[in-house]
């Protein structure tokens, strides 16, 4: 009986030792020896990782560097801890041990976290995980009161951007417009003032540097881009940098208004800028024989629409009003008809189209506007300094503009067609598209979430080629890297039967698909041993 006894005290203090061995992680603070290693990586991997690295175009970063080995051995050497598992990727080991004996190692100098993996062990006090490779500075992120501008920001997941840090810093923005007086002295813009993000200003009717313009009109628009009032107003990329552009005169209507226009796209491009917004259109003009008709409006014909697809080809994005002609002429005017124009049209607060917003398709029957943004009583900052509200899609234009900054700004290496595809993607209404809202109203957070999964190697051929426009009815047009002059164009149907074939180069980068049923399609460009492959939607 006592030898019963005794084998079964023993069982239960074995089931009680097992029992309270619990597995976790265990996070480290730093590595060491990181810039020697990232100065000279051969110490931490094989050439021939370095090699497929570089070909593939992934950083070579502190993830890659070894986690120290001290830290691991005096993890080690703690009392009644067991370490099975290190990751360099995370800088941490896994182990094994009781929970008092685990929570312990928090006393080690290096150590800034536990993870259990029983999650319900997981709720008491300790240092948040520093992850080294998120956005910096975390702790000194703004938390914004969006005030009047929270329903604008909020319709187009803007705030998860912000929420993410990603503000617009960095990026540079250029507003074309008709005239931005109190801009310099108004408080919705002392932030980009004081800070130095106001980088310069230009009238191009009146060739000056003062640009108070004709309208204020432009004051309003940049608001909903770069604006901030505390605790009432925030733009939609309130620490990115600017220029402010003149390139209308409001008392009269003449063609000079599309020449300064793309003077203008022509003077960002070679300042560097990222995004340029335009609240602004062109239709109808003083002279009725200067006047645009549908027929012009093919995204080729008019000098807005030609300059604006140069100025895409250039690299930048271009965001622009759909107009407001919705209970007039109809149709989106120029330059919103290019193909390289991400058009906004304009919805109420509910995410309802706004009757006044100008509708598609364009001549040739492409879908457009492309998406929507709030237009309908959008909140603004007048040039008193005050909040007002204001409808016309002049507002739903820079309320996209600023989110397409943030969002960029987050992989700023993709280029503007795929950054503009993704967005016209993340809409609610891209699988079933109307004349009234185009793809609809972009969710950002599904757009970051697409920009940050494109494969490495989709990532390094489209940082080549490209392809726009993407949907298209027509023309496909074929942009080629520096470093490359000709190449063949092969496109094939969805169940991969070969339809063309042609040779192209950058003089003739053009191939007509108008003949072709809608539907998807794949090319693959073949240059220099190399065969790269895009999926194409015929509108």
């Amino acid at each position: 009986m006592k030898k019963t006894l005794l084998i079964v005290v023993a069982i239960l203090f074995f089931q009680q030792s097992y029992a309270q061995q619990e597995a976790a992680w265990v996070f480290f603070a730093d590595k060491e020896n990181v810039a020697a290693s990232l100065a000279d990586p051969i110490l931490i991997m094989t050439q021939d990782a370095i090699d497929r690295k570089t070909l593939q175009g992934t950083p070579i970063d502190e993830r890659d560097v070894p986690v120290n080995e001290n830290y691991i051995t005096q993890v080690k050497e703690a009392n009644g801890v067991t370490v099975f598992s290190k990751s360099k990727w995370m800088n941490c080991v896994y182990v094994t041990g009781s929970e008092t004996n685990i929570n312990a190692l928090l006393d080690l100098s290096f150590v800034i976290d536990v993870e259990y993996a029983d999650k319900n062990l997981n709720l008491f006090p300790g240092a948040p995980i520093e992850d080294k490779f998120a956005i910096e500075n975390d702790n000194n992120r703004v938390v914004y009161n969006y005030g009047e501008a929270a329903n604008q920001i909020e319709m187009l997941s803007g705030d998860y951007l912000h929420e993410l840090d990603f503000t617009g810093d960095g990026m540079v923005i250029a507003v074309l417009d008709a005239g931005f007086p109190t801009v310099n002295t108004n408080p919705g813009f002392a932030n980009m003032v004081n800070e130095g993000r106001l980088l310069g200003t230009y009238d191009f009717e009146a060739r000056t540097t003062n640009v108070d313009g004709t309208s204020t009109h432009g004051t309003k628009t940049t608001s909903n881009i770069g604006g901030f009032l505390q605790d009432e107003f925030v733009g939609t990329a309130p620490q990115a940098s600017y220029y402010l552009f003149v390139t209308e005169y409001t008392p009269t209507e003449t063609p000079a208004e599309e020449a300064w226009w793309v003077e203008a796209l022509e003077r960002s491009d070679s300042l560097g800028v990222d995004v340029i917004n335009t609240s602004l259109g062109y239709q109808d003009f003083d002279n009725p024989n200067y006047d645009h008709s549908y027929d012009d409006l093919d995204g080729q014909t008019t000098f807005a629409a030609r300059g604006a697809n140069i100025a895409f080809d250039k690299g930048m994005i271009l965001v622009t009003s759909a107009g407001n002609d919705g209970g007039g002429f109809t149709y989106v005017g120029t330059p919103g008809d290019s193909p390289g124009m991400l058009t906004v049209g304009a919805v109420d607060s509910g995410g309802n189209w706004a009757s006044f917003s100008s509708i598609g398709p364009t001549t040739d029957g492409r879908i457009k506007p492309d998406v929507m943004a709030q237009g309908a009583s959008a909140a603004v900052i007048g040039t008193d300094g005050n909040v007002t509200f204001n409808s016309g899609t002049s507002f739903s234009s820079p309320i996209m503009a600023g989110v397409v900054t943030c969002l960029w700004q987050s992989r700023p290496q993709t280029p503007n067609n795929q950054v503009m595809q993704i967005i016209r993607e993340s809409a609610h209404l891209f699988n079933n598209p109307t004349d009234e809202m185009g793809y609809g109203i972009p969710n950002f957070e599904n757009a970051y979430l697409s920009l940050q999964q494109l494969g490495i190697e989709d990532e390094f051929l489209l940082s080549n080629f490209a392809l726009y426009p993407n949907p298209t009815s027509s023309i496909i047009n074929v942009s080629f890297p520096e470093n490359i002059s000709e190449a063949e164009f092969t496109l094939y149907s969805i169940l991969g039967t070969e339809i063309l074939s042609t040779s192209i180069s950058k003089n003739a980068n053009s191939i007509n698909i108008e003949a072709l049923t809608t539907g998807m399609y794949i090319a693959t460009i073949s240059s220099n041993n190399q065969k790269i492959s895009f999926k194409i939607i015929k509108e």
